[in-house]
C-alpha cells in the first residue's frame, strides 16, 4: 500500500431528489484519473482506499455512494431508499465525472463496488478506460440466494443465528433480506437493533474463510450497523434493481475496455462462479485467482496493486 495521504480538495455534489454526493479527490491534480466504488453497499469509503494508488501518477477519486458514509441525508425512513438504485448511484457517477471534469477514467471497484462498476461501465464504456474488479459479484438473485442461505450449509450454526431473527414467518426460507428488511425499520428500537446486529454478525461469518481474518471493527458502531444492514437488505431483496444476469449478457459492451477481475480462492461470499463467467465473455479482461485468500484480505492488495499499475500505467 502507499503512503497514507489527505485529500487536496473535497465536496458534497447536489444530485437528484435532494441528495448531496460526498466526493473527495487526492493524489496528483494532473495524473490519470481514477474512482474507487466501495462495497457494502453501505460501507462507505476509508482513507485507507486511497492507498491503493500512487499519489504522484494517479488523480484519486473517492465518493461515498448516496445515503451513506459522508453523503446526505443518510437512509433513515423507507422514503430514503425509494430514490436509492443502482440507476440512481450510476447517474450519480456520471454527474460526478462531470463534475471534475474528467473526460475518461478508470474504475476501481471491491465486492458490491464490482456490481456498481459493471452498472456504470456497461451504461457509459465511452467514459472508462479500464475497470478493476475485485471481490467480483453482479448481486444477481442467484448470489443473494447463496450469500443469504446457500452459505448456510458451510456456516450452519451461524446460519441458524441469522435465520432465528425471522422465526414464524413463512417466508424465512426465500426471502430474509426482505424481512430483514422490515425489521430493520420497525417502530420498537430494540428489534431495529437486534436485526441490525445479526446482520452483522452473519455478515461477518461468510467472509471469515480468509487466512488473517479478523471481525470488521466497524460493525461495533450500532449506527453503522443499521445503516449498513438497511442498504444492504435493500439491495439485495432488489437484486440490484438490475434484470437477472444482465450484467453477465451484456458483458461484451465492454469488449476492447481492458479489465482484470481478481478474486480470492476462498471466497464462499461471492463464488468464483461469476467472475469465471465475466471473463469468458469479456475479450479484453484478465482473470486473477488469488489461491491464499477469502472475500478481500490482505493476500489479495498486492495482486490488486499490480492490476492496477498495469492497467493505469502501462
Amino acid at each position: 500500500m502507499f503512503p497514507s495521504i489527505e485529500p487536496y480538495e473535497s465536496g458534497l455534489l447536489a444530485a437528484s431528489d435532494a441528495q448531496r454526493i460526498y466526493w473527495e479527490c487526492s493524489g496528483n491534480p494532473h495524473g490519470r484519473p481514477v474512482v474507487y466504488l466501495h462495497g457494502g453497499p453501505g460501507s462507505g469509503c476509508s482513507p485507507r482506499n486511497r492507498c491503493l494508488f500512487d499519489p504522484e501518477v494517479y488523480r484519486i477519486v473517492l465518493t461515498d455512494q448516496r445515503g451513506c458514509g459522508r453523503s446526505r441525508p443518510l437512509v433513515e425512513s423507507v422514503a430514503d431508499l425509494k430514490v436509492n438504485t443502482t440507476q440512481h448511484l450510476v447517474a450519480d457517477l456520471e454527474l460526478l465525472r462531470r463534475h471534475l471534469a474528467i473526460d475518461r477514467w478508470t474504475v476501481v471497484g471491491a465486492s458490491w463496488g464490482t456490481t456498481l462498476a459493471l452498472a456504470y461501465a456497461q451504461a457509459h464504456p465511452q467514459r472508462v478506460t479500464a475497470l478493476v474488479l475485485a471481490s467480483v459479484t453482479t448481486t444477481s438473485p442467484g448470489e443473494v440466494r447463496w450469500i443469504t442461505h446457500g452459505v448456510g450449509r458451510i456456516f450452519p450454526e451461524q446460519w441458524e443465528r441469522f435465520a432465528a431473527v425471522a422465526e414464524g414467518d413463512p417466508d424465512r426460507e426465500l426471502q430474509l433480506p426482505g424481512i430483514y428488511g422490515a425489521l430493520l425499520f420497525h417502530h420498537d428500537a430494540a428489534i431495529r437493533e437486534r436485526a441490525a446486529r445479526a446482520w452483522c454478525a452473519w455478515e461477518d461469518a461468510h467472509v471469515s474463510l480468509a487466512p488473517g481474518y479478523v471481525p470488521n471493527p466497524r460493525f461495533d458502531d450500532p449506527a453503522f450497523r443499521l445503516l449498513f444492514a438497511r442498504l444492504v437488505t435493500h439491495y439485495w431483496k432488489h437484486a440490484a434493481f438490475l434484470e437477472k444476469d444482465r450484467l453477465i449478457r451484456n458483458i461484451s459492451v465492454l469488449d476492447g475496455v481492458p479489465g482484470v477481475l481478481v478474486h480470492g480462492r476462498y471466497d464462499v461470499s461471492s463464488p468464483l462462479e461469476t467472475a469465471r463467467r465475466l471473463h469468458k465473455d469479456w475479450r479484453g479482461s484478465d482473470l486473477h485467482v488469488v489461491h491464499d485468500a477469502g472475500h478481500g484480505g490482505n493476500s489479495m492488495t498486492g495482486v490488486l496493486l499490480a492490476a492496477i499499475n498495469r492497467l493505469v500505467v502501462g
